[in-house]
């Protein structure tokens, strides 16, 4: 029980709704305790428990047919990409602006927008602060695919982090533009 807040937060993550992340806490916690035999002594509770709340996830998501696997990408198509926008909303100002604005309401709608595959190695990596190989064991994947689903999450949040800064009227233009002086 002392790691329920974590679990719980977890789940709200990968859910993005709180009524299913109730739900989702109370099935880990459910088949937590019908796999308690599978847990190691020694091991840590807490990847234990989030990797039985991903996989409870994986599997009620597939039931509701809402899983996608993640299309296989070109990964030098990918580097390109992530380099030429970047490059971009420097040329344009907008990385600049984006770096001094407060992007948490951005952030939580780009991660809600993110499929589910791709907001889970987000959360264990980026906000669980876990490791490559212990996320790879939360998420029951190789340490690959957690870095190939990081790269191409963090390159879906960077466009629509990007495209937030524009729709928040920070165009090149406004950028580059000295202050007026006034007599």
């Amino acid at each position: 029980m002392p790691h329920l807040a974590d679990v719980a937060r977890f789940a709200r993550s990968l859910t993005r709704d709180r009524s299913r992340a109730d739900d989702l806490v109370q099935e880990t916690f459910l088949n937590a305790l019908r796999g308690w035999h599978t847990f190691r002594a020694g091991a840590d509770v807490k990847r234990w428990l989030l990797a039985v709340c991903h996989h409870t996830f994986v599997r009620l998501s597939r039931r509701e047919a809402r899983y996608v696997e993640a299309p296989e990408y070109d990964p030098e198509l990918e580097s390109f990409a992530t380099a030429n926008a970047h490059f971009r909303a420097q040329q344009s100002g907008v990385a600049d602006i984006a770096e001094r604005m407060d992007l948490s309401p951005a952030l939580e709608r780009a991660l809600a927008a993110l499929p589910a595959h791709f907001r889970g190695v987000v959360i264990v990596v980026d906000v669980e602060g876990q490791s490559y190989e212990d996320a790879a064991q939360i998420l029951g994947v190789a340490v690959g695919t957690v870095r190939s689903r990081l790269f191409r999450a963090r390159r879906l949040l960077q466009d629509m982090l990007f495209e937030f800064a524009r729709d928040a009227g920070f165009d090149s233009v406004r950028v580059h533009q000295p202050p007026s002086e006034t007599p």
